[in-house]
């Protein structure tokens, strides 16, 4: 096998979201976010895209596993010494926002919640290992998403601020790597679990998207200028879902619309962040979608000031499109979209299998932006099955790692900027897109299934001691 060459302080490790890992949802003196109030099941996102969601919990109707999760509120130190074992450099990690201030918009910080992060980063250095922490993942507090609407109302931003401000004094002796918004082009698909609202009627999603993402723009922006004043020696980065788009074949028609997809998705949110302006290809869109942004003086200043020093993102899939679908050509699996692609292989739940894709990934994003680059998501979704003696033999999850690994290597080569891999759910958890137990990603096995019930024990697959390798040969051995 051919051996590859990752640079000397290579960031290894895994990653996670609050949400999906804590527990302890009304412990602490936490608040309620977007995340408490979302039910399990593959019916989750029926649910939230019904107008009538009413962001209320409703449990004699629904299962809510993000309530528990797998409890790394109180086992943090179990898991991160599992971590360490496996020889993690990093791990990847978030904040709730509602730990700090539990309904967003009080002025004073609840100390309950700064002292358990205290503790979690006091661990993980502990052990050497480096957080890379994303400031909001997912878990808007709910109060924000009531009383203002979410990101639509710019008060936000002001909330947002505050509590960027408060993490950073808190911890600028302990978190060195930080992220803005997790996966910020998604609410182009999902507004809800990133902007915090629903979309009532399709002809109304245009204005109040771009509205809110310019509000997250700007608080983006902020929070950048307010790290490298707090934490002058940090690394603070933006986060994107990003899905390399093929065209389905060389007709022209389809190559155009593959690449003007590719802008929207791909490079609409990362020009604004890396960038620190609005690209050309978004004036046309704005103008046909009807959408004039409220821009005050000194906005587009400041998104100009606020640039980021790296670029983080996840890749899961890649995404083939033509202009002309049918309902026959949809690949259900592809949560973003887009048409089967018959050269690849698809995994449990559906999700396109496209290794190069990553390299592929990796070449565009540095082209573009001769920036750092952080592979901060990345792995496979799979049922596991634990075997009489113990053991879970997950050797389709060594294949998958071992190819996308190999893919970065290959983009390396190509001379490439990388600074580091942390892999999706290094420990099983709440899945964000179903809400299932069973949809399992990590080294290691929780015994936590889809109807509550479990242990929450702790084992070790097989990948566990693959990936222990991985990492203490840095990426020799795979």
């Amino acid at each position: 096998m051919k051996k590859y060459d990752f640079p000397e302080g290579f960031l290894w490790g895994g990653a996670t979201a609050a949400n999906q890992i804590e527990g302890g949802f009304n412990e602490g003196n936490k608040g309620l976010n977007i995340a408490d109030v979302l039910p399990g099941g593959k019916e989750r996102y029926k649910i939230l895209l019904n107008p009538g969601f009413d962001f209320e919990i409703h449990p004699d109707q629904y299962y809510y596993p993000n309530h528990e999760a797998i409890d790394f509120y109180h086992r943090y130190k179990e898991d991160i010494a599992l971590f360490a074992e496996m020889g993690f450099k990093a791990f990847r990690m978030s904040i709730a926002w509602t730990r700090i201030f539990p309904n967003g918009d009080e002025v004073e910080a609840n100390e309950e919640g700064l002292a358990f992060y205290d503790c979690v980063f006091d661990e993980l250095n502990k052990h050497g290992i480096e957080p890379v922490v994303t400031i909001s993942h997912y878990e808007m507090p709910l109060h924000l998403v009531k009383e203002y609407g979410g990101w639509r109302s710019r008060k936000v931003v002001t909330f947002f601020e505050r509590y960027v401000k408060t993490i950073f004094n808190r911890y600028k002796n302990k978190v060195k790597y930080w992220m803005t918004f997790n996966e910020i082009n998604s609410s182009l698909v999902m507004p809800i679990q990133g902007l915090g609202f629903s979309i009532q009627k399709e002809q109304d999603r245009y204005q109040p998207t771009f509205q809110a993402y310019h509000h997250q723009f700007l608080a983006s922006a902020l929070a950048v200028k307010m790290c490298h004043e707090i934490i002058p020696n940090s690394k603070i980065g933006c986060m994107i879902l990003f899905a390399p788009v093929y065209s389905f074949d060389s007709n022209p028609e389809n190559v155009m619309y593959a690449l003007q997809e590719e802008q929207l998705f791909n490079y609409y949110c990362t020009d604004v962040q890396v960038r620190g302006e609005y690209p050309a290809f978004i004036n046309r869109y704005f103008k046909e979608h009807h959408i004039e942004l409220e821009i005050q003086e000194g906005d587009l200043e400041l998104m100009k000031e606020g640039t980021v020093d790296y670029i983080g993102f996840s890749y899961y899939m890649s995404r083939t499109e033509k202009k002309a679908k049918t309902d026959e050509d949809s690949s259900e699996g592809n949560i973003i979209g887009g048409i089967r692609n018959p050269f690849l292989k698809t995994s449990d739940w559906g999700w396109e299998i496209d290794p190069v894709g990553l390299r592929i990934t990796l070449n565009k994003l540095y082209d573009r932006y001769q920036k750092p680059l952080f592979v901060v998501e990345n792995g496979l979704g799979a049922y596991d099955k634990v075997e009489e003696d113990g053991t879970i033999n997950d050797d389709y999850r060594i294949n998958y790692l071992r190819e996308h690994i190999q893919a970065m290597g290959e983009a390396i080569e190509d001379g490439v900027e990388l600074m580091g891999y942390t892999s999706w759910g290094c420990i099983d958890m709440v899945s964000m897109s179903t809400g299932e137990f069973s949809k399992r990603y990590g080294y290691i096995y929780v015994d936590k299934h889809d109807d509550g019930s479990g242990t929450l024990e702790r084992k070790k697959k097989k990948s566990f001691f693959w990936y222990r390798d991985v990492i203490s040969t840095n990426g020799e051995k795979l």
